[in-house]
Order: C-alpha cells, then structure tokens, then sequence
C-alpha cells in the first residue's frame, strides 16, 4: 500500500508554524509497511483542497489529510471531501452529544457553531477523540481509504495509535521496512559518498540516503521485504562493509546520537569528565547532561568567556593569555588540565575558539577553534577551522570535542584517528 499525506492549513505556509505531525505519521506508515509517496501542504482554500485530494485519491491507495476538522468557517476539510467523494454530510447526534458533555465537564457551555464538527459524510466511521472535540473520520470509496485526522498533535497521535493504526495492520500483507541509522563525524558528505558508493551501489534491493546533518553525516539504507531474516541479513552485511570503510569516523549504526555513545563509553570505562568551555557557551556541559544518568560521569563544568575567569575557575595562567592569546592550543591545554585538577575528573575538556561574526583576524579567522583533552597521562590539542555562522560554528566545535572523547576512550592516543 502507498500513502501521501495532505497537511492542511494556511498557518503551514507561513514562517510560524511547523508541520511536524506529517512526520510522526510517516514513521507510524513505514513501521506498518505502507510507503509515503508524497506529503502537500494545502492552505484554507475549497478549490485548493478538492485539487489536492482529488490528485492524491488518482495515485495511492491511502490518503491522510492533517487538520480543517475545527468548528470555524475556514475548517473545510470534511465538506471538500464529501463534496469530491459525492457523499452527504449528515449529523451524528452521539458526537454532538460528547462534544456538548466535554463543554460542560469543563464548565462551559457549547457554542452552536461546534456543532458543525458533529457533521460526518454518508458511509465514515467515526474515528473516537478522546483528546479534543474533533473526531478523525475513516472513509472508504472505490478501493481507496482516507483518513481526516484533527490537526493538533496529541489528538492526532491518539486517534492514529488507538483507531487508525489497528484497521491498516489488519490489511497489511506483511511487508514491512527494514532500515539501519547510521551515524558519521569528522568526513565531508562528499567523502562519505565517495567511501561507500561502491558498496551501497552493490545492494540493488536497498534504498540508501545520505543526509548531511549538523556536525555529522547520516547514512541511511532501507530495505522494504516480507522476508524480515533476509532483509536483515542484507543490512547485517551492508553495515559490516560500511564500518570498515568509515573506520572511526562511523560512531552508531542505531541512530544514537554522539553524547549518547559518548556517555555509554564513559560509564563503561568508568571514568568522569569536566569541562572548560569559552566559545562554546556551556553547549558541551548542555549536551552531557541531556542523558538520562549523567551524574554517574559529568562532575561539572565551567563557561569562562573572560580572560580573568578562564584564570580564576581554571587555573589558567595569565603569562599564557598574554603571550600567546585567548584563542591557542596553550589555552585550550590549560584549561583541560587546570578542569581537571579542580575537578577531580579523569578526562578534563578544554574549547576556546572565535565564533564570530566579528573577533577574527588574519592569523586566527572566524571558526578558528582549539580543542585540549587532559588525563592522568598528560594532554592533547586539537586544531579546527570550523565554516558557517556562529550556531554553526559552536556546534561544529562541540561536535568535535565530543568525538574526542569517544576516540581518546575507544582507540587511545587522546582521539588520534
């Protein structure tokens, strides 16, 4: 079975508000085996709307509309599918009724105009919201389904899971997609491609994407079967092949993100870390702390963006800033180890670094970023020239630091690749 899926509200087509529900649709369809062959957005216009549907029903099999089932005039979603599928909108007294009684539940009393969310199209089953006044409708006509589903995200996710989600399993034949999430840092998408385009190109029954994602790349290979132990022995084999043309550089084949991994290698090591960051404004101490657990290895950190607090809360000493500048391997090195010995961690991490748009010079240009990890053994720098704008930048730089971690904990020599 193929879907598209149609988004429907003019606030979609302006700068304010985000489809994200087609989304959580999408991955609920692929788990059921059933292919999303396009998603629209459609703005509160009749004529607009019946194109869109009329277009989709000519296609797929399954349509599933996003929204327009509110009680205002510019909700039109249900009277333009009745209209396009030659069906009459009749009341249902039992869903004016718990429309009526969820007013009241509330204390208020239900305006007449939410009566015309009770209106339904001749042969639809009503699809129960607990959530909201606006039930989903499920309507079949001539060898096509479509489901209208209200637009905001809790009734819709609701209505899917409990009434939409049991009939499409039902008519499912057992394909199903298979799928790996893999996860690379510290290649371009150019080399990543160039790597592994001899072997994915050997995997005829395999959809590969490559997406290029903030500070990593993602390597996505898709196999759609009704034979699950096949189909997983393909990507088995498929990521055994990739791995050994990514070496290092490939940190999860389960879509992990780099602070998860980093802070699995930690507690499995058993070893702490602090920080020390100045340009990047505690998004390392941010990103540790988002894992659930993290007490059991992040003993602390510190964001010292001024010369006098990088000596005064890591010990770096002023002769160093004076001579050789905020923004050196030497500065970077300090402020690991002097973490470290404040903290009492056993990896210290030290980022300084110009994020711009201003503060570059000739010898150290915007993205310039000095990157130290200290342990017990002595320290590491590391030196980045980092492109795009200021969040671009940071979070290229805590990308990096992080995956100094991972390396200096799975392969040794403070991260060396």
């Amino acid at each position: 079975m193929n879907a598209e899926i149609i988004a429907v509200g003019s606030e979609l087509l302006t700068p304010y508000r985000l489809d994200t529900n087609s989304l959580f649709l999408t991955g609920q369809l692929n788990l059921l085996g059933i292919r999303v062959m396009r998603k629209v957005v459609v703005g509160d216009d009749r004529r607009e709307l019946h194109d869109a549907f009329k277009e989709s029903l000519a296609r797929v099999e399954l349509v599933l509309s996003i929204g327009g089932l509110g009680p205002t005039e510019d909700d039109l979603t249900r009277e333009t599918v009745a209209e396009l599928l030659g069906r009459r909108l009749q009341q249902n007294d039992a869903i004016l009724h718990g429309i009526s009684e969820r007013f009241r539940r509330f204390g208020r009393t239900m305006p007449a105009i939410n009566s015309r969310q009770a209106m339904v199209p001749e042969g639809a089953e009503v699809l129960e919201n607990t959530r909201g006044t606006a039930p989903g409708l499920w309507i079949e006509a001539n060898g096509r389904v479509v489901v209208l589903l209200p637009g905001p995200p809790q009734e819709l996710e609701s209505i899917f899971l409990k009434e939409v989600q049991p009939r499409l399993a039902r008519r499912n034949l057992g394909l199903r997609l298979h799928t790996r999430d893999l996860r690379i840092t510290g290649l371009p998408e150019s080399e990543v491609e160039q790597r592994v385009a001899p072997i994915y190109t050997q995997y005829a029954e395999a959809e590969t994407t490559i997406l290029a994602a903030a500070g990593e790349i993602q390597l996505h290979p898709r196999i759609w079967s009704s034979d699950a132990a096949a189909a997983e022995k393909i990507l088995d084999e498929f990521v055994e092949r990739v791995a050994l043309a990514l070496g290092k550089n490939l940190f999860s084949t389960a879509g992990e993100s780099l602070e998860d991994v980093v802070a699995r290698t930690l507690q499995r090591h058993r070893a702490t870390i602090a920080v020390a960051e100045s340009c990047t404004g505690g998004m390392l101490a941010t990103r540790l702390t988002n894992v659930p657990g993290s007490s059991s290895y992040f003993r602390g950190g510190v964001v010292c963006y001024s010369n006098d607090l990088k000596t005064a809360w890591a010990d770096v000493p002023p002769e160093i800033i004076e001579a050789r500048g905020a923004v050196s391997p030497e500065v970077a090195v300090s402020l690991a180890e002097g973490i470290r010995q404040r903290s009492g961690a056993t990896l210290g991490l030290g980022v300084t670094g110009i994020a711009g748009p201003g503060g570059g010079t000739a010898e150290k240009p915007v993205g310039t970023v000095h990157i130290a990890l200290a342990d017990e053994k002595g320290s590491r720098e590391h030196g980045f020239r980092f492109p795009g704008d200021r969040d671009r930048i940071r979070h290229q730089a805590s990308q990096a630091a992080l995956d100094i971690v991972r390396r200096h904990l799975l392969f040794g020599a403070h991260g060396k690749a």
